[in-house]
């Protein structure tokens, strides 16, 4: 984990990576739980012996929005910046879903803090690009541009 002492230390680190996470499992029982979670069902996610069949892949994959629903998890291991009295999810810049999931894999993150952007009454706007790798793979399975709202 890495403490960052409050804003202005924050702010010194622009350009840098702040650090990558643990690797987490994307297991079938997780995937499944997204798709009833949210309601998408397509089979490439949930239905395994069609798959083995059909899929290029040969198994599910994830669903591109439960890799990127794994970012707060992630980012939680890796950065924690103090004398901030809330950190809200304000959105995301650019999305992009460059490989697929497959279940039973590994995947983990990198962040890089972008940019610290001070918003008046005690408020940043705080910019990380996340880079979701897969354990094994050759490219990124995710790259967002995370952005959230610090309150001191």
């Amino acid at each position: 984990m890495n403490r960052i002492a409050g804003i202005p230390a924050l702010q010194e680190r622009v350009g840098t990576i702040l650090g990558v996470s643990d690797w987490v499992s994307v297991e079938q029982e997780r995937i499944q739980a997204f798709a009833d979670a949210t309601g998408d069902q397509q089979w490439i996610h949930v239905d395994p012996e069609r798959c083995e069949r059909e899929s290029p892949y040969r198994t599910t994959i994830a669903h591109g929005y439960l890799t990127l629903s794994l970012l707060p998890m992630l980012s939680a291991q890796v950065v924690t910046v103090d004398g901030i009295a809330a950190r809200l999810n304000y959105g995301l810049n650019r999305v992009r879903f460059p490989g697929p999931v497959p279940a039973g894999s590994r995947v983990r993150a990198t962040f890089r803090l972008t940019s610290v952007e001070p918003q008046g009454d005690n408020r940043f706007l705080v910019t990380t690009e996340a880079t979701v790798e897969l354990d094994g793979g050759s490219r990124p399975v995710c790259v967002a541009e995370m952005v959230a709202m610090y309150v001191v």
